[in-house]
C-alpha cells in the first residue's frame, strides 16, 4: 500500500486543495502516511503572499530530499501559488523534485503522478484558467475535522491590490454554479459535518461573475439544507460587503456571529496607494452596520505594517481604527514586496527595524483588547460546537469563533452544547458544561 504526506502553507483555499488532493489520492489507493519518513508521496501545497512562507518551503523540501535515501523511488512534488508564480525557479533550486504544477491544474494530479512515477520530470504550469477545473470538487476531501468543512465557492479575484500576488497566482473571480455547492454540502452533511464554512479569495464577490445569484441568496440556499447547524464564511473584501449580505446574517440562524473584514491600514493616504478601494470612513461604516444588524458580532481583520510610503502619522490612523473597532483578532504582518506587484516597485519609507517595532506595539495593544473581549465572556453561557476530546479535556468553538477548552469526558464530539465561561485567557476560554443543545 502506497502512502501519501502532504504538507500545506497558507490560507484556507491552500489547506481544501489539500483536502481535495487528499480525496483523490485515496481514490486512487493511498493511504495518509503517518509521517513524511514513511510516505512514498510527498506533495508540498505553497503559500506566496508573503516572503516568509516562500523560505519555509525551501527549507522544507531541503528536509524531504532525505526521503531519497531511504526511498529512491518516493516522489516530491510542489504545488499551489508558489508553484503557479515560480514552479520552473524552484525546480532549479531543488532539482530532485519529480513534480510541479500550479493552482489551476490541481485535477491533473493523477496524470502528472503517473508520468513521475514513469521517471519523467512531470511539470504543468498552466498561465490560462482551466476550464475543466472544477473537476476537482467532484473529489471527496479528506478532512482533519469531522464535524466542520471547508467548501470553495469561488477561485481568483479580481481586485488589483498594489501588495496582492493573489490575481496573479490564483487568476480571475470564477464562482462556483449554486447547484454544484449545494451538493456538496448536502454530500457533507450526510457525512456527519454540522458546521460549513464557504471559502474563496473574496466570498462576498459570488455569483458577480454569473449574474444570475448573489451572495446573501446563496447563503440562504445552503442553511435550507437539513442538517446545517452552522455557516461561517472566509474572506470577504470589504467593498463587496452590502447591507442585503449584512441582513441575511442577522437573519439567518445558522450564521454565524463572526467576520473576517479585513482592512490592511487605517490611513486613506495607503489605502489608496494600496489600491483598496475604500476609506478609512467608509470602512467604519460598514462595521457600524454590522453592529447595527448583529450587535455580539465578533470581528477580525488583516493589517499590513510598513507599506511602502508608510508614516509614522499613517501608522497611528491604523491604531485609531484598532482603538475604535475594538477587533477580537488581528493577523498582522511586516509588509513583504512579492515579485510582479506594482507595490514592490515602490520605495519603502521606514527601516526594518522601526517597521518591526510598530508592529510589536500594535500587536501587544491588540492583545490587551483581545483579553479584554475574552473577559467580556466570564459568566455567560454560550453554544459551542464540541470538536475535539483528549486528556480529559472537551475543545469546541463558540459562535463567535472562540476557542473554549471544558473539563471532563462527555462523550459529546460533533454536539452542540451550552458552556458556562468560568474563565477567560488571553486566547482562549474555560468553561464548565451547562446543557446539551443538539
Amino acid at each position: 500500500m502506497k502512502r501519501y504526506y502532504i504538507r500545506t502553507f497558507g490560507c484556507q483555499m491552500n489547506v481544501n486543495d489539500s483536502q481535495k488532493m487528499a480525496g483523490m489520492l485515496k481514490s486512487l489507493g493511498y493511504e495518509p502516511a503517518r509521517s513524511w519518513e514513511e510516505a512514498d508521496l510527498i506533495l508540498v501545497n505553497t503559500c506566496s503572499v508573503r516572503e516568509k512562507p516562500d523560505q519555509k518551503v525551501l527549507s522544507a523540501l531541503g528536509e524531504f530530499k532525505k526521503i531519497k535515501n531511504k526511498n529512491p523511488d518516493a516522489i516530491i512534488g510542489v504545488c499551489g501559488c508558489l508553484a503557479q508564480r515560480a514552479g520552473y525557479e524552484i525546480l532549479q533550486k531543488a532539482p530532485f523534485i519529480d513534480m510541479v504544477f500550479g493552482t489551476t491544474n490541481i485535477h491533473h494530479l493523477p496524470q502528472l503522478l503517473k508520468e513521475a512515477q514513469a521517471g519523467n520530470k512531470a511539470v504543468e504550469i498552466i498561465e490560462d484558467i482551466d476550464e475543466n477545473e472544477t473537476e476537482l470538487d467532484r473529489y471527496p476531501t479528506v478532512r482533519d475535522s469531522i464535524y466542520t468543512a471547508y467548501v470553495t465557492i469561488i477561485r481568483g479575484c479580481d481586485k488589483k491590490c498594489t501588495y496582492c500576488i493573489v490575481p496573479y497566482t490564483r487568476g480571475r473571480e470564477r464562482s462556483r454554479r449554486i447547484g454544484e455547492i449545494l451538493q456538496e454540502v448536502q454530500w457533507l452533511v450526510e457525512d456527519g459535518v454540522k458546521e460549513i464554512h464557504l471559502i474563496g479569495q473574496n466570498v462576498t464577490a459570488y455569483g458577480k461573475d454569473l449574474g444570475d445569484v448573489k451572495f446573501h441568496e446563496l447563503l440562504y440556499a445552503v442553511a435550507d439544507i437539513e442538517g446545517v447547524e452552522r455557516i461561517r464564511f472566509t474572506t470577504g473584501h470589504p467593498r463587496d460587503l452590502d447591507e442585503e449580505t449584512i441582513k441575511a446574517m442577522a437573519e439567518i440562524p445558522q450564521v454565524c456571529e463572526y467576520l473576517h473584514l479585513p482592512i490592511q491600514a487605517g490611513s486613506d493616504r495607503i489605502l489608496k496607494a494600496m489600491d483598496r478601494g475604500y476609506t478609512q470612513k467608509e470602512y467604519l461604516k460598514k462595521i457600524e452596520l454590522l453592529r447595527k444588524y448583529i450587535p455580539d458580532i465578533a470581528l477580525s481583520t488583516d493589517i499590513i505594517v510598513g507599506f511602502p510610503g508608510e508614516t509614522y502619522q499613517d501608522y497611528m490612523e491604523t491604531i485609531k481604527v484598532l482603538k475604535e473597532v475594538e477587533y477580537d483578532q488581528v493577523f498582522a504582518f511586516k509588509y513583504s514586496p512579492r515579485p510582479g506587484t506594482p507595490a514592490a516597485q515602490m520605495p519603502v519609507t521606514e527601516d526594518s527595524e522601526t517597521v518591526s517595532r510598530w508592529l510589536s506595539d500594535l500587536i501587544n495593544i491588540q492583545k490587551e483588547i483581545t483579553f479584554k473581549k475574552n473577559r467580556a465572556y466570564e459568566n455567560k453561557v454560550v453554544e459551542v460546537l464540541i470538536e475535539e476530546e483528549k486528556d480529559g479535556k472537551l475543545t469546541g468553538r463558540t459562535r463567535t469563533n472562540k476557542l473554549v477548552h471544558i473539563d471532563g469526558e462527555h462523550n459529546l464530539l460533533g454536539e452542540i452544547v451550552k458552556v458556562r465561561i468560568s474563565k477567560a485567557n488571553r486566547f482562549s476560554l474555560e468553561g464548565e458544561l451547562a446543557e446539551k443543545l443538539v
